[in-house]
């Protein structure tokens, strides 16, 4: 499965099956439920989870909080083109996951 791929299945009401945690917190946050993504994020304690985590509160506004967990994950925070995407962002941790 590829980015691509994976958007396409958020027509679904359900996220496919066999991803990890972080990626379907990602699915979830990508349906608009910000809430259901962050406390599947808490679910994986290792750096995927944590950088995922980080993600959500920086799209939250909570750039302190974001900050802490990108260091958890031993992440820089996003620098993306200009505007630091929230969708370029989505992207590139996706990407990684998916490997």
């Amino acid at each position: 499965m590829n980015v691509a791929e994976l958007r396409a299945t958020l027509a679904s009401s359900a996220p496919p099956k066999g991803l990890s945690p972080p990626l379907i917190a990602l699915w979830w946050e990508a349906k608009g439920d910000w809430t259901k993504a962050h406390e599947l994020a808490q679910e994986d304690e290792g750096p995927q989870g944590a950088w995922v985590h980080a993600y959500l509160h920086r799209k939250e506004g909570d750039d302190s909080n974001a900050a802490y967990w990108y260091g958890r994950a031993g992440k820089a925070p996003f620098q993306g083109p200009f505007d630091r995407s929230f969708d370029d962002e989505w992207n590139a941790i996706v990407s990684a996951l998916l490997g």
